[in-house]
């Protein structure tokens, strides 16, 4: 299993234990009803066909992730023993399966397996186990809908300072950026839910993951770490990285239900704020100046306003407890790195963002793992099974021509205006 595996496989169940590792303790009549909500539910499993979670597997995370002190690396999956072994079904009775499943879809799974063994799609030598049948069709989303129920909604609102953090994406108007044409920004923005304060609005020139990452990394320095974020189900916020990121930092990443946007409702209600109250009085052209002018407005008029909902400001509300903001760690940044999987070419080389760098001559024909971060694409590190080999250096070819091999790999470098001997044999080391 790959480093990214792992790590999605780690943040999926760092989000199942989270209400029993991150912040109050439940009582034991809470962690039982919280144990059997989550063993009744089904779930879709990173690297699994299961979709089920046994309370002694949640009780094992809880204790792996307590005893390493917090430190995410502890929810990573160990190594399959029983690799290069078959399935329950192979690969021609998973497709014989699903053709028949898509023609029954209103047949209970009891019968469509009576089915399938009549009609030799489910051999006699295949196990016909009846929740093996259930898992499989689970996991390809075959199952019959539930009739849809009302809905048990209630208003809600966070104990504490960054206890949640809701946030999402407004459409804003078109700007000049930079010496571009003027195009749409877009305002993201993070909402205490307690105190209302936001923890950091901005309008940038898209709302892809990477503009969400910059974002959220300055929340975080900003105003703390939250214990629970909430977030729309776009595909920035469904991002293995974006998961991943949250749980190593102790964040545990909630995504509302598709077509609910009643979960949001503190968040959408600031953006109407901004619609009728900031938007209209903005006159500027530019992506710096609304910028600029969000700023000051966030600061003098909105987070100093008495809130209608709360009765305080928001600054005064969320300053009120600041014992219970956790502050951002030293190493923020790193948490936030991409990961690419490269190999390292014959010459050593390996493509990033288009520029070549210059890795170990022991990676050499290895699949390795870089690590960078957007604001400085520069420093890039690399590791080949889970084992850092430093960072990588841009190649410099006038260097590297002036870098002379022998047969034992050892290399001298010559002085600038050095050239080879008649008939001696140079190689170039890229």
């Amino acid at each position: 299993m790959t480093e990214k595996e792992k790590q999605e496989v780690a943040a999926f169940r760092f989000s199942i234990i989270h209400e029993f590792v991150n912040g109050a303790k439940p009582s034991f009549g809470e962690q039982e009803k919280l144990l059997r909500e989550k063993c009744d539910k089904k779930w879709n499993i990173p690297c699994s066909d299961r979709t089920s979670i046994g309370r002694s597997t949640i009780l094992r995370w809880i204790f792996l992730y307590r005893e390493s002190g917090g430190d995410i690396t502890a929810l990573y999956p160990k190594d399959r023993t029983d690799k290069g072994r078959t399935r329950v079904y192979d690969k021609d009775t998973c497709l014989g399966l699903i053709q028949l499943r898509k023609e029954l879809r209103n047949l209970p799974v009891r019968l469509v397996r009576d089915k399938a063994k009549k009609r030799g799609v489910l051999p006699a030598d295949v196990s016909d186990d009846l929740s093996t049948l259930y898992r499989f069709l689970h996991a390809h989303g075959l199952m019959e809908k539930e009739p849809s129920q009302a809905v048990d909604r209630r208003k809600f609102e966070a104990e504490y300072p960054n206890d949640l953090w809701q946030s999402d994406v407004m459409h804003g108007p078109k700007l000049q950026v930079g010496t571009e044409r003027a195009r749409k920004v877009y305002l993201i923005a993070f909402i205490d839910d307690q105190s209302r304060l936001i923890t950091h609005g901005a309008f940038y020139v898209s709302e892809s993951l990477v503009s969400f990452k910059v974002a959220f990394e300055q929340a975080l320095l900003t105003r703390g770490l939250p214990r629970k974020l909430y977030v729309d189900n776009g595909a920035a916020y469904k991002s293995k990285q974006l998961q991943f990121t949250a749980a190593s930092l102790g964040i545990a990443l909630i995504h509302a239900k598709p077509y609910s946007p009643q979960g949001k409702g503190k968040i959408e209600r600031f953006f109407k704020t901004v619609r009728t109250e900031f938007l209209p009085c903005f006159h500027g052209e530019t992506l710096d100046e609304i910028n600029e002018a969000f700023d000051l407005w966030l600061r003098e008029i909105y987070h100093k306003r008495r809130h209608s909902a709360t009765g305080q400001s928001p600054f005064k509300r969320f300053t009120a407890k600041l014992e219970c903001v956790r502050a951002a760690p030293r190493d923020l940044k790193d948490h936030f790195r991409s990961i690419l999987r490269r190999r390292v070419n014959k010459d050593r080389t390996i493509m990033v963002q288009n520029k070549l760098f210059e890795a170990p001559a022991t990676l050499v024909g290895e699949r390795v793992e870089v690590l960078f971060h957007e604001s400085s694409p520069e420093e890039i590190e690399v590791k080949w099974k889970q084992k850092s080999y430093g960072y990588l250096t841009a190649v410099d070819l006038h260097i590297n021509s002036r870098i002379k091999r022998d047969k034992n790999n050892d290399f001298e470098l010559t002085g600038e205006s050095g050239t080879p001997e008649s008939g001696q044999l140079w190689e170039e080391a890229l």
